[in-house]
């Protein structure tokens, strides 16, 4: 049986996804420090991270692996938050991630097939060589 949360419970939920979408690091950091799982994923699987990352965030991105959000979390789509990093053409984030051990092969599409498709070389050359280049 699903648990079942209160309208409060629900808002709060939101405010801190919109947090990550909008980058509200220090908020949604401190809300993080306090217990909020550095993890929470929304119904369609996306987790604050991926979503700072999507969005642009450089700033909340770090301030999430920080709090120790997982950088390997796929969403219900199979993306990950460096493949969204990478197709924003954030290096900070994409950095970020990787410094946190996020793979670039991990997800479909991957981060480095997402920069192949989009052909973003300045994104591609920031990714680590597979054992095959």
């Amino acid at each position: 049986m699903a648990e079942e949360w209160d309208a409060e419970t629900i808002d709060f939920a939101h405010r801190m996804f919109d947090l990550a979408r909008t980058g509200g690091e220090e908020e949604l950091a401190a809300q993080v420090a306090q217990g909020l799982p550095a993890n929470l994923t929304n119904d369609k699987g996306d987790t604050l991270l991926i979503l700072a990352a999507y969005h642009n965030h450089p700033g909340t991105v770090a301030a999430l692996l920080a709090h120790g959000a997982d950088p390997g979390r796929v969403n219900d789509r199979g993306q990950t938050a460096l493949a969204a990093a990478v197709f924003r053409k954030n290096a900070e984030s994409v950095t970020a991630l990787l410094k946190a051990d996020a793979s670039p092969d991990d997800g479909s599409p991957s981060a480095r097939e997402t920069a192949v498709f989009f052909d973003l070389p300045e994104m591609l050359s920031l990714l680590p060589a597979t054992d095959g280049e």
